[in-house]
């Protein structure tokens, strides 16, 4: 029998469950943070970039996982409805298929804290998946018992013998399961594909950061993935296949995509630690287009918002129309009302004379002037084609744009087609580029199937998704001479669906901006009619405005589950890379040594002249490790005087277990200690003001040197204060007050060597080292041999460069170095011994992160 303590804890539970019911989505919603494992995060529905008969549905939950949070690490909750549901017919009422995950939590060793140990896991999930095909009536078990990654804790823990004995990569493959109905499934924690400065916008607006460097809030950070590979056929009405379709924009191939979670209604807390969940099952949090209730719903309805369905939406659109029809991010893009207040938004300015006839500022009329007019007779504004659903009031200037990309989609029909051939008349018919039209009045992703996807090395690929569809379709020779349907890269991208690498919040400030309007020919007020060029000033500054994060910070994958793996609990974003001996279970042949003799030669010499002395350092790579570096064996590093620089330093040598080794002055290189070496720093200092100061007179400062399991041996500093000739990595060239970094030496797995340098010029003297900007660039890319990294930073701080595999783990060291604010680096570092495909380069600058893909392509 109940005791009292137990009745109370079921009447609380039921109304905090009750208070719960409304939440979505990063924390966006007051009442999210009670129920973070029942939190949509983001929904992506894509054409799939490696087969073209397939669509891919992510629903994404339990938002900003740290990668190192233990000792409970994250999981999907057993006792909520995880759901993706299909909406592929306006004539039916509701969702008319849905996807339901249940996931059941198991501990396969409770006698220990940890969550992975001798091959056991805690906290373990399985799944059950099922499809329904009458909008929920009945549903089809068509997956048991799928495999759910564990959480990637740590290399110990996944591919230690105490451990699992694995890689994760090979866990995530093995969690790829085809149902019964043809799909593949994927289910399981994953880097978070989404990318914002989310501290930046909900700061009033500053995006990008007025004062400081951008940052993408979500990097490093995990989530857990549900991911969906459908054929075409299952998800079109009728059944048919893509190669049916009549044109690739069929209107028939159109969906809709949202997710949700439930909750049964009752929780019950017992007093012995336990809890049991009873009652109907209830939606608890919902997620459709992204940032809908982020920065469109106002924070009084959000939790209403949430608790609804997108069927409901059009029902209560005198509750949230008005907040798509007068958006109030708008208000901050007019210098009539707050735009002042908001200058990171300066170059987004919404039309308030387009055409010198409409007015799209908030509270105007917008198009209102012609509702029923002869000028919109046979558009998608006429009455007789969908009533009042894209001109329903006055005072309602968004509502032709903003509303319809949110709630009904866009159809291929005057004035939704881009100017190119409307001959300055918006409302005539021009060349089409989307039509995702599915106006059942929701919130949620359309997409249309038809649509070809834009392969993703292609070099058109854009993240600005249909805006740079758009604009080549305005701009492009190669698509702006005809009104024809064809396919323009891109037309696959949001917001019709949405790609994992779209920038979906660029494009959606874009589109509070007034692009979309001028993109169908409503141009910007300082257009003026005849202009031969509609890229007008105010157009170019909403297509070239950026909130500063522009990517992922993982790369994605080319093929299924295309999400990058999760950030590893002892990987970079959890401190330093943990070095540490275990046996060797993967490939124990890797663990025999073959030792050879190794050499790097240098040769330096001075060129003195009236005003400076010079020195120039030569890397000869030919003679630089030839046979591979080896750990345990003997390394020898030689540098060689040559011209006006004498006793410079001879040659000299180290075994490969010296911990470490220290050189005072150019005459003693001994004082070695015994242990493993795993660094080399040569400090040179040379003092113009020295009355000595001449060819042959160089003050050696300091020499140290250390080996490592996993990186060689590094020369990695010289300095010179004067004028100098320097030889960046064999190449001479003139440089001004130089810090020059050469011979980086990086062993990456066993037995290869790469040979990197890096050269620091000072740009300008900064007077202010905040308004240095932050600048990281990558070339070529993609690269075969050799690659360039140039960096500029707007403070001194040490910085890191590491690369990386696409499964986070680190292949090379590629850099370390201080910088001074206002310098500009240029690395460089041999990639020839890497296979072809994507890699990662992140670059840590303090405490700033910041990240590029690399391409290796022979």
């Amino acid at each position: 029998m109940k005791n009292m303590k137990h009745i109370i804890f079921l009447a609380i539970g039921g109304l905090f469950v009750a208070n719960m019911l409304q939440a979505s989505s990063h924390r966006e919603a007051p009442l999210i943070a009670y129920d973070p494992l029942a939190d949509n995060t983001d929904v992506y529905a894509f054409r799939s970039p490696d087969d073209p008969n397939s669509v891919i549905l992510i629903a994404n939950y339990i938002p900003f996982q740290l990668p190192h949070g233990g000792p409970n690490y994250y999981f999907f909750g057993e006792n909520v409805r995880y759901e993706i549901h299909v909406d592929n017919n306006t004539a039916t009422a509701g969702d008319d298929i849905i996807y339901r995950f249940t996931f059941d939590r198991t501990n396969e060793d409770p006698s220990t804290f940890f969550n992975i140990r001798l091959g056991a896991q805690n906290l373990k999930n399985t799944y059950t998946l099922e499809r329904s095909i009458d909008g929920g009536a009945s549903f089809q078990v068509i997956l048991n018992n799928g495999t759910v990654p564990p959480y990637n804790v740590g290399e110990r823990s996944i591919g230690g013998a105490a451990g699992l004995n694995t890689t994760y990569e090979q866990l995530m493959a093995d969690a790829i399961h085809t149902t019964s109905t043809g799909e593949m499934v994927f289910a399981g924690p994953v880097d978070d594909p989404f990318f914002v400065d989310l501290a930046a916008v909900f700061d009033l607006g500053d995006l990008p950061r007025q004062n400081g460097t951008p940052k993408d809030n979500l990097a490093c950070l995990n989530v857990h993935s549900i991911v969906l590979k459908v054929p075409i056929s299952n998800l079109q009405k009728d059944g048919m296949h893509v190669s049916q379709a009549s044109n690739i924009l069929d209107p028939d191939f159109v969906i809709g995509v949202w997710a949700s979670a439930s909750r049964q209604s009752m929780r019950t807390l017992n007093t012995e630690g336990t809890q049991e969940f009873t009652g109907p099952w209830v939606q608890v949090s919902r997620l459709g287009m992204p940032l809908t209730n982020e920065a469109v719903i106002p924070i009084g309805k959000k939790d209403l918002w949430n608790s609804l369905t997108p069927y409901e939406d059009l029902a209560n659109i005198g509750i949230f129309g008005e907040h798509f029809y007068n958006p109030e991010l708008a208000l901050y893009m007019d210098d009539d009302l707050f735009g002042g207040a908001v200058p990171a938004f300066g170059p987004l300015r919404i039309q308030r004379n387009s055409l010198q006839a409409f007015d799209f500022g908030n509270g105007q009329s917008g198009l209102w002037p012609l509702k029923g007019s002869a000028a919109v007779a046979g558009t998608a504004l006429d009455d007789a084609i969908f009533g009042s659903l894209l001109l329903p009031a006055d005072n309602s200037p968004r509502s032709v744009d903003l509303w319809p990309i949110f709630h009904t989609g866009v159809p291929n029909l005057a004035p939704y087609q881009l100017a190119t051939g409307k001959n300055g008349n918006p409302l005539a018919n021009g060349k089409p580029f989307i039509n995702n039209f599915l106006p059942n009045g929701g919130d949620m992703l359309r997409l249309n199937m038809a649509v070809p996807a834009t392969k993703r090395n292609d070099p058109a690929f854009s993240s600005l998704g249909l805006i740079a569809a758009a604009v080549a379709g305005l701009t492009d020779p190669m698509y702006n001479t005809t009104t024809d349907l064809e396919f323009i890269p891109n037309m696959d991208g949001f917001p019709n669906g949405r790609r994992l690498e779209d920038d979906v919040t660029r494009i959606e400030l874009q589109a509070v901006g007034g692009v979309v309007l001028a993109a169908i020919g409503l141009w910007y007020d300082d257009y003026t009619a005849g202009d031969e060029n509609p890229v007008t000033a105010d157009l170019l500054g909403v297509l070239t405005y950026t909130t500063g994060v522009e990517m992922n910070d993982l790369p994605f994958q080319s093929m299924f589950p295309y999400l990058a793996p999760p950030h590893s609990g002892t990987g970079a974003c959890s401190g330093l890379p943990i070095a540490y001996d275990q046996p060797e279970i993967l490939d124990p042949t890797k663990a025999d040594i073959d030792c050879r003799f190794t050499t790097l030669s240098m040769i330096a010499w001075g060129l003195p002249s009236q005003s400076n002395v010079g020195m120039y350092l030569h890397q000869n790579f030919a003679t630089a490790f030839p046979n591979g570096l080896q750990i345990g064996c003997t390394n020898t590093l030689t540098l060689t005087s040559a011209q006006a620089v004498t006793n410079f330093l001879p040659s000299f040598g180290f075994p490969g277990k010296l911990q470490s080794g220290m050189m005072t002055n150019p005459t003693n290189y001994g004082n070695l200690l015994a242990g493993r070496l795993v660094a080399a720093t040569l400090n040179v200092g040379m003092d113009a003001n020295d009355p000595d100061f001449g060819p042959g007179n160089f003050a050696l400062g300091n020499a140290y040197f250390t080996f490592g399991p996993f990186e060689g041996w590094q020369v990695h500093e010289v300095l010179a204060a004067a004028n100098a000739y320097i030889g960046d990595c064999g190449s001479p060239f003139t440089r001004q007050q130089i810090h020059v970094a050469l011979g980086v030496i990086n062993f990456a797995g066993y037995g290869k060597g790469a040979l990197s340098c890096t050269m620091m010029e000072k740009k300008s003297v900064v007077s202010d080292a905040a308004d240095a900007a932050t600048e990281l660039h990558v070339y070529p890319n993609p690269a075969s041999d050799m690659l360039f990294i140039s960096t500029t930073f707007a403070t001194d701080a040490l910085v890191t460069m590491d690369l990386f595999d696409l499964s986070g783990r680190m292949l090379m060291n590629v850099a370390s170095f201080q910088v001074e604010a206002g310098m500009e680096n240029i690395t460089t570092t041999d990639i020839s011994q890497l296979p072809n495909g994507v890699y990662l380069l992140r670059v840590l600058h303090g405490e700033q992160l910041s990240s590029r893909r690399v391409i290796v392509s022979k």
